[in-house]
């Protein structure tokens, strides 16, 4: 005669696969939620002191990435272009707008416009932007179409699989130490 009913085999066997199953599924759903936009901040409008349509400057006016954020040829940060840059059109373009208040009163009081972060990496990643411009690789790579936002935000996910696939694509090198110093 058997100690236990032979349903209890069954309840066994279930417990044991949810007490397997649980932490396994856990540790995907986190894997899968931080590859979203929800968490990579993918398609989200960042709202800036100044309101800035990055089509009327690139794609109306054909001016190029560069000239703005000369940094990206020069250092690892692509930078944000200074008041001086802005001012040395619009020091005689749309001189009086007021939606261009904030820009002169920050370039003649010499204090600089805090602008919000829209393509922010963690802190662990090194991004060089220089070698990439160099390498011919176009802004739009990683930026999206800023030239056809109105606001900037992050088109792509930004996240380590999508660089290193890009990487993979272009044959550039993959190692741990090209990202992560």
């Amino acid at each position: 005669m058997a100690l236990f009913p032979r349903w209890t085999n069954t309840v066994a066997r279930l417990t044991g696969a949810v007490a397997l199953g649980t932490p396994l599924a856990i540790i995907a759903f986190l894997l899968l939620i931080a590859r979203t936009p929800f968490v990579t901040n993918q398609h989200v409008e960042v709202e800036q002191p100044v309101q800035f349509d990055h089509r009327h400057h690139s794609w109306e006016q054909g001016i190029d990435c560069l000239y703005c954020h000369g940094g990206a040829e020069r250092s690892a940060v692509a930078g944000i272009p200074t008041l001086s840059v802005c001012m040395g059109c619009h020091g005689q373009v749309w001189n009086q707008s007021p939606r261009l208040e904030p820009v002169r009163a920050a370039f003649f009081s010499e204090q600089p416009i805090r602008w919000a972060k829209v393509h922010d990496l963690p802190d662990f990643v090194y991004f060089d932007h220089s070698i990439h411009v160099a390498k011919g690789v176009v802004c739009s790579t990683c930026h999206g179409a800023v030239e056809r936002m109105a606001a900037v935000y992050q088109a792509t996910p930004l996240t380590m699989s999508w660089c290193l696939d890009c990487h993979r694509a272009s044959h550039a090198r993959t190692a741990c130490d090209t990202c992560h110093r």
